[in-house]
This record gives structure tokens, sequence and C-alpha cells, in this order.
């Protein structure tokens, strides 16, 4: 009999690495083939595809893949019934949200929206931009753009749909942002039925959203712990901001006890300065990997 495998569906292309480097963090070991589409991972419970993003949530809706991380954004392009189980806030360069925007030239008279009117409108993201267009009592036609969406507007298109994290790209091809269309974020998205009535595939999906979420919160924070005097405890705790309280400890000399807590790593430069100034000794700064509340 065989064994029992939960199939995840991870995103090929700008998602990819991110991704891997996530469920790494989350105690998931990923390993890329260059000619496969089937990566290995320590856990034989799952079963890994690749998949484009684009179409992750078909696959994950008609139960050819029983889970899988796609964005927001193609859910809802592909009008796929699935569940969401869980909000993963990071992108292909930033742990932010990436929003749609409605770009044009720069040289273009188009100052919004509605002085699109009758014009036309090149994106991959048709569905929605044509919803988003609805509800704006805006009439454009809207073609489907197979890649290299930026320089349509130099062969004709009058705007275009295109994804962003920082508007760098859209600003080297001379365009200017008037309106966003939506936000997405990454989701972690199952199969009605798998996730509802088998469970033990719900419970290991649980289990691997918790870690995975555990690694995300970790990610920009460390941990820093220290010795300090009973006497400066007060002073020290003034200057440390913690998740919730930091743990005190007690040492084996009466009069010292251990301090931890994580922190931003932002905040470290300027931390650990200020508290070798008024008394703490021994100051480790260590890395995280998941944060579980």
């Amino acid at each position: 009999m065989d064994k029992k495998k939960l199939k995840l569906g991870l995103p090929k292309g700008s998602l990819q690495e991110s991704t891997i480097r996530i469920l790494e963090k989350a105690g998931y070991k990923v390993k890329v083939s260059e000619r496969s589409y089937f990566p290995s991972v320590n856990d034989d419970d799952i079963e890994i595809v690749l998949f484009r993003a684009q179409e992750m949530a078909r696959y994950v809706e008609d139960g050819i893949l029983d889970c899988g991380i796609t964005g927001n954004d193609w859910v809802e392009e592909n009008g796929a019934e699935v569940i969401r189980v869980a909000e993963l806030i990071y992108a292909k360069n930033s742990m932010r949200p990436v929003r749609w925007v409605l770009a044009v030239p720069n040289n273009s008279n188009v100052k919004s929206v509605k002085d699109l009117e009758g014009k036309l409108i090149a994106t991959e993201l048709v569905n929605v931009t044509k919803k988003y267009l609805q509800t704006k009592g805006v009439n454009a036609d809207v073609e489907f753009s197979w890649g290299a969406t930026e320089v349509k507007p130099k062969i004709g298109v009058d705007a275009i749909v295109e994804i962003t994290e920082t508007g760098s790209s859209l600003k080297a091809n001379d365009l200017r942002i008037i309106e966003t269309v939506c936000v997405s974020t990454t989701q972690f998205i199952a199969n009605n039925a798998v996730y509802t009535g088998d469970k033990w595939k719900r419970d290991k999906i649980d289990r691997i959203v918790l870690l995975i979420k555990g690694a995300i919160l970790a990610e920009g924070k460390v941990g820093l712990k220290m010795n300090a005097r009973r006497v400066d405890i007060e002073r020290i705790i003034i200057l440390l901001p913690s998740m919730k309280t930091p743990t005190i400890s007690p040492l084996f000399d009466a009069e010292w006890v251990d301090i931890e807590t994580i922190i931003d790593e932002e905040e470290v430069k300027r931390l650990i300065p200020a508290l070798k100034e008024i008394g703490a000794e021994g100051i480790i700064e260590y890395p995280l990997n998941k944060v579980i509340p």
C-alpha cells in the first residue's frame, strides 16, 4: 500500500527562490533540479510539484494538488474556489505585499483611470483589471500581455496594469503610476474537499503553515541576551523592546540575572552600546529561524 502523501504546489518563477528560502527556515529543505518539476524535500509525507503561480489556484481547486502557495491576485484572476489557509506576507524581493498598478507613459495626457475610456490596456491580470474598470465605470479594451508588459506603451498600448514592489522597473521604462488596481499577498491555499474532509492532510497543512508563519515572523529579528546586576534591571528593561516582555532568569551569583529578548535587527546597532553603558555584560546576539507566538 502506497504511503499517504500531501501534494504541495510551490510557485515556479519569481516567487520560487524566496519561497524555498522561507521553507528552509521553517525546517523544510527543498532541493530543486534544473530539469525537474518535482523537487525533493526532507519530509517523506510531502510530495512537491512546481507550477507557475498563475496556474496554482486552478490545480488546487481541481484537486490535482492538495494545497499550494500562490498570490491572492492569481486566486482572484482564476476565480478559484479554494480555502485560503493563511496569508503569508512575503514577495520576490521584500516582506511586503505587492501592488498591481495602472501605469502610463510619462508624456501621456492620462491623469486617471477615467481618461482611459475607449483606450487599450495590456496586462497579464486581465479578469481583475476588467472588474476594476467596471467598478470605475470605464469602458476600455483589455488585452492579455504575454510578457515584457512595460514596453507595450512604446508600441501602441495606452496603459498597462503591472505588478510592482518598488516601482523601479516602471520608472526605468519611463512610466508613471496613476492608480493602484489591487494589493496582493502570498497565500497558502488548500483544496476545499481535502481541507474539510481529510483530517490527516488538514493537520499536516496546519503544521506546515504554523512553521512557515514562524519563519516569516522571524525575518528581520534577532535574539539578544545579556547578564546584568539586579540593581540595573529596571534601567535595562526600559531600553528593551520585545514581543511581550523580556525573560529574566537568576544566575548562580544571586546579585546577577540573565536577560533575554527578541528585537528587530535594525535596533541592534543602537541598543548594544546603550546597554553596555548602563551595565549589561556578556551581550550575545543570535539569529532566529522561527518565532512561534
